[in-house]
Formats: structure tokens, C-alpha cells, sequence
């Protein structure tokens, strides 16, 4: 079911086609000025060059050949040689209907599905979640969604941050802290990895570990014996020392606990929840078969993959993959990711979503995998993002000045979104327990879409007095958009009044009809540069599309024709928005 933007797109184009006018060039835009038309094609101009004809005179020709397409009320020529489309009330209510019956709300199908995953989250095992989190937890799950919703076959995988050195670290500080868990690990040499938790190491909380790691990561970079030991235990782990293992499981197993927490608040899901460790098994092997193709470098000990090219406009540095202390780094494990996933999804394409400052190392890893053979040129994609900053434009901190924790920021938003849902005076009513769930919903709006509304290689300024309000480019205002839909169409039920075809003829009916159109192109321009931001502009537009219409055109009170007609178009909308924040990630109450 094509958009109406696509039909007239074709039927531009045959028409370019039949005046000897490469088509290639007969783009159809929505239109710059709303006032004189819908839509608009500047295709002539471009053409004019290529073939050497007047502008105009193609443009006239055009025109000319259009004037008998029933779904177009006027075409007129504007300036040079502009082509101004306006569509006819009856293709606007053939449209208007075909939406309202769809059960995808007028969106397609990408044509050639691909298996898809997504790398988003990146929580680090033994540190709670931060404010640093939040990007790359709502991008990656509006993505997921976004192809998944367009019929891609995707996976999303939270990557976490379990086996490297931070993991040696910890295991250290928690044995001078503990010199009880140091001797049990000591007499645990032949104990079994993968047994039960000694009690001792039980003792040990996600808060032990969050106070510990700061101090243990200044020691590692003021003392040289301290560091060393800290990369002994961590090649001792990856090498399944039995106490160190276990311990490390008790880390994994108290942080999983905190993230659940975190990820489920904010709506975010994942299909696989996978750490550096299940990959480590692939270590020993991909070593040998990247020494065995010639890729490995001898370089002061530790083993490197060189993969700056010929032509590059800055050498980048090369993959470690074995330090000089034996252990596997950071980069082998995101190498050794990808010939897991490989081996066992076979990706057409794996997007990373991940902080921009870490480009270079992602250029530096996808380099190695082509050279390795373990995926095809281009089939890896970093799609960095920006940081998330306080009205002070700096990245965002407590007042203290420190890094605040997720969980912290979703109490203090769901804090303020229960102050504005009182000060509007919404859901005072209501039951508290569904109170409550309605200011989850909205804080979680906040926080989505204050991120989402902005393209995501862009840093923004997060300030949660505006972002929270129900008035202006919020999530809150469109939850409420979607709200006041939801009590009109009960309202409606409680009435009897029935929904029956669209006929479009007022112009908020128009605006109403041509916004719902646009779904299917801002979904478009969304999945192509994997950019939610689109989407959420959509959103935007359609509830204040809405609003218009429900100002300017009465439903309840107007002739029923007239009012089955609106009702249908209500239910379109309410049936288009939610449609749109569900892949936004975020979830509208029943009412408020």
C-alpha cells in the first residue's frame, strides 16, 4: 500500500519517462510551501542541464501529461520550472481509509529482509548503570524495534564489559578488603569453576564493588606492582583460576540483578545477554587461526593485527589482541564477538551503538574481522552518538559533581513527573497504584524522547523542568495527545456513536490526512541512517496535526456522516502515534 508521496513519485516519473526526460530525476518532495500545494517535484531543473531543454518547457510538458490523474486536484507550474501537486479531496479519503484499515498504520515491509543485530547497552559488570548508559539504551532499542518493525530478522545484544582488566581490578581490591575470600581463593586451586558460590564470596554487593572499583582503578595508575597484580589475576581468570572464577560469577550475578532493574525502567529489552566471557572459549583458536593466515605481529611482547591501509588520511594504530602479560584485550573480545555471532546468526549486518569517542576502535576491530575473514566489508557499522549534558552544557553530573547512576535519574524524572501530572491536575482520581504506573509512563516519555527528538550524533542539553512538561515538544505532550484520543473515542463508544468511512473536505482534515501519509517516509528516512530522531519529528507533527483538526472540525456534535467520518480519522491517529512511540520506546497509559 504505497504513500501517496511514492504513488505520485511514479507517476512523475512516467511521465518524465514519456518527454525523453531521464527519470531518475523526477523526486517528489512534500511541499515547501504547504499553502500553494502538497506536494512538489524540482526534477525539471536538474533535468534541464542533463538534456539541454528550458525548465520550464519540460515542466510545462509534465504538467501537461499529469492533468488526468484523478488523485490530483491541481498541478501548476511555479517560478523556473517548480511542478506544485495538489492531491484531491477524494485520493485524500481513499487514503485516509486505507490507513484506518491497515493494521501497520499505512508502513510497509523493507523489500529485502536481513538478519540484523543490534549492540547496544554496554554495561560494564560490577558498576552500576550511569547517566553515560542512557544514549546508547534508548537509541539501541528504538533501532532494534525500528527494523524489526520493518521486517528485518533482528537480535538485540546487551555486550556487556565482563573480562578484562577492570575484572582483575576488583578481584584484587575485594581480597585486601577481604582477607578471608584472599585465603579461600588461595585454597581453592582444585575446586570446581562452575560450583556453588562459597558463602564468603556471597557477602559481596553491587555497592562493594561500585565504592571499590574508583579506588582500585587510581591505585592501578599510580602503582606499577599494583597494576601488574591486577593483570595477573586477570589472565588467571581467563585462565579459570577456580577462586577467581568464582568470585567473578558472584560479580556478574549481583550486577545482573541492578541492570534488570535499570533496563526494564526504561523499557529496554534484549534478546541476548552476553558478556565478553561467552566468547572466550573462541580466544585460543581465533589466535592461532589469525597467527596461521599471517595477521599476527611480534610487537614488545604482546601480538598485534596491523590494518592501517594505503590511502588512509591517518595511520590508525594496530588490534592488540595478546598483551605481553598472555591475557586477551579488549579489542580480542570484540573480534572474538564477531566471529561468534557469526557463527551463530550469520548477520547481514551488525550495528553498534556506542558512545562516537569510541570510532577508532571500532574502525581498528571491523578492519581486523575483514582481514580475518570473519565478516564482509561493510557489514559492521559504528553509529556513534553524542553526550547527554546539563543545562551548564556539560555532560550531565550530580551536584556533587559526580556521575550520576541511571536508577537515580529515573527517580528523580518519575519525581517530577508526578509534580507536573498534579499541577495539571491529571490522574488526582485514579486508583494509586495506576497513579503511579501513569508517572513511570510519563518519565520514561521524558527521558525517551528528550534524547530521541535530537539526531543522535549530536550532543543536547537535557533539562528535566522542560522535558517533563505536558505544553511544547515533549514526550509528556504527546502521551497527553494520545490521552485525550483514547477518552474521546470511550466517549464516543459510551454514546453509540460508530466510526464510518473518511471523506475528507475541511482543511485540518487535509493536514490530518497528509500527515498521516508521511508515516511511511519518516520510517523510511529512520531505518536508512539509523536515526530515531525522524521518527519522533513524526510524532510531533502528527499530535499537533491532531490537535488542529480537533479544534477546527467538532466530532461528537457534528451530522453523523460527518462524525463517523472524524471518528475514523481519530482512531487513524490514536492507532499511528502509539504505533510510532512503541518503536520510540515508549508506552502511552490508558488515561490520565
Amino acid at each position: 500500500m504505497s504513500d501517496l508521496k511514492s504513488a505520485l513519485g511514479e507517476a512523475v516519473e512516467a511521465a518524465f519517462a514519456a518527454e525523453g526526460v531521464p527519470a531518475d530525476l523526477a523526486r517528489v518532495t512534500a511541499s515547501d510551501r504547504p499553502d500553494l500545494a502538497d506536494f512538489q517535484s524540482n526534477g525539471a531543473l536538474a533535468a534541464a542541464k542533463r538534456v539541454g531543454r528550458n525548465p520550464r518547457e519540460i515542466a510545462t510538458a509534465v504538467a501537461e501529461r499529469l492533468k488526468g490523474d484523478a488523485r490530483l486536484a491541481a498541478v501548476e507550474i511555479a517560478g523556473p520550472g517548480f511542478l506544485n501537486l495538489k492531491v484531491s479531496d477524494d485520493a485524500l479519503s481513499d487514503r485516509a481509509n486505507a490507513i484506518a484499515a491497515d493494521a501497520r498504520a499505512g508502513a510497509e515491509r523493507v523489500a529485502d529482509p536481513r538478519r540484523v543485530i543490534v549492540d547496544y547497552g554496554g554495561p560494564n559488570v560490577a558498576k552500576p548503570m550511569h547517566v553515560g548508559h542512557l544514549r546508547a539504551s534508548i537509541i539501541g532499542e528504538s533501532i532494534k524495534r525500528l527494523y524489526r518493525f520493518r521486517g528485518d530478522d533482528v537480535v538485540g545484544d546487551a555486550h556487556f564489559g565482563d573480562w578484562g582488566y577492570q575484572m582483575g581490578l576488583l578481584i584484587g581490591a575485594v581480597m585486601d578488603e577481604n582477607p578471608d575470600i584472599a585465603e579461600r581463593i588461595a585454597a581453592m586451586k582444585d575446586a570446581d569453576p562452575n560450583g556453588p558460590i562459597p558463602a564468603e564470596f556471597e557477602r559481596v554487593t553491587l555497592a562493594d564493588l561500585d565504592r571499590l572499583y574508583p579506588e582500585a582503578a587510581a591505585k592501578g595508575k599510580a602503582d606499577p606492582a599494583y597494576r601488574d597484580r591486577a593483570r595477573k589475576l586477570t589472565a588467571d581468570l581467563q585462565n579459570h583460576d577456580p577462586g577467581c572464577y568464582l568470585l567473578w560469577r558472584r560479580f556478574r550475578d549481583v550486577t545482573q540483578v541492578a541492570l534488570t532493574r535499570d533496563f526494564h525502567a526504561l523499557g529496554v529489552d534484549f534478546d541476548w545477554w552476553k558478556g565478553e566471557s561467552d566468547v572466550d572459549h573462541l580466544i585460543q583458536p581465533m589466535v592461532a587461526e589469525l597467527d596461521a593466515k599471517g595477521l599476527l605481529v611480534d610487537d614488545q611482547g604482546a601480538r598485534i593485527v596491523r590494518v592501517s591501509r594505503e590511502g588512509d588520511k591517518r595511520e590508525l594504530p594496530p588490534l592488540l589482541v595478546v598483551s605481553s602479560e598472555g591475557s586477551a584485550m579488549y579489542g580480542t573480545t570484540d573480534l572474538a564477538t564477531i566471529l561468534d555471532r557469526k557463527q551463530q546468526f550469520d548477520p547481514e549486518l551488525v550495528i553498534y551503538c556506542v558512545d562516537q569517542r569510541q570510532a577508532d576502535h571500532f574502525e581498528i576491530v571491523f578492519r581486523a574481522a575483514y582481514l580475518a575473514g570473519y565478516a564482509e566489508e561493510g557489514r559492521l557499522e559504528h553509529i556513534g552518538f553524542g553526550t547527554m549534558n546539563g543545562t551548564d552544557g556539560k555532560p550531565f553530573k550530580t551536584r556533587e559533581g559526580g556521575v550520576l547512576k541511571l536508577n537515580d535519574l529515573i527517580e528523580m524524572t518519575r519525581s517530577k513527573a508526578r509534580e507536573r501530572l498534579h499541577e495539571a491536575g491529571l490522574g488526582e482520581n485514579l486508583p494509586e497504584a495506576e497513579f503511579e504506573d501513569i508517572a513511570g509512563k510519563v518519565a520514561v516519555a521524558a527521558l525517551k524522547f528528550a534524547d530521541l527528538q535530537n539526531f543522535r550524533g549530536t550532543s543536547y542539553v537535557f533539562d528535566l523542568d522542560r522535558f517533563t512538561s505536558f505544553e511544547g515538544k515533549t514526550g509528556p505532550y504527546l502521551l497527553y495527545q494520545a490521552v485525550r484520543v483514547k477518552s474521546l473515542l470511550r466517549k464516543a463508544a459510551d454514546e453509540g456513536a460508530e466510526a464510518g468511512r473518511v471523506v475528507v473536505a475541511e482543511p485540518a482534515e487535509r493536514d490530518l490526512v497528509l500527515t498521516l501519509d508521511a508515516f511511511e517516509t519518516a520510517l523510511a528516512e529512520a531505518y536508512d541512517k539509523k536515526a530515531p530522531n525522524a521518527l519522533a519529528e513524526h510524532a510531533y507533527r502528527l499530535s499537533q496535526a491532531f490537535s488542529k483538526f480537533y479544534a477546527a472540525c467538532p466530532i461528537l456534535v457534528a451530522a453523523p456522516p460527518v462524525r463517523a467520518s472524524r471518528l475514523t480519522l481519530a482512531a487513524a491517529t490514536l492507532k499511528q502515534l502509539e504505533l510510532a512511540l512503541t518503536l520510540l520506546g515508549i508506552e502511552t497509559p490508558e488515561r490520565m
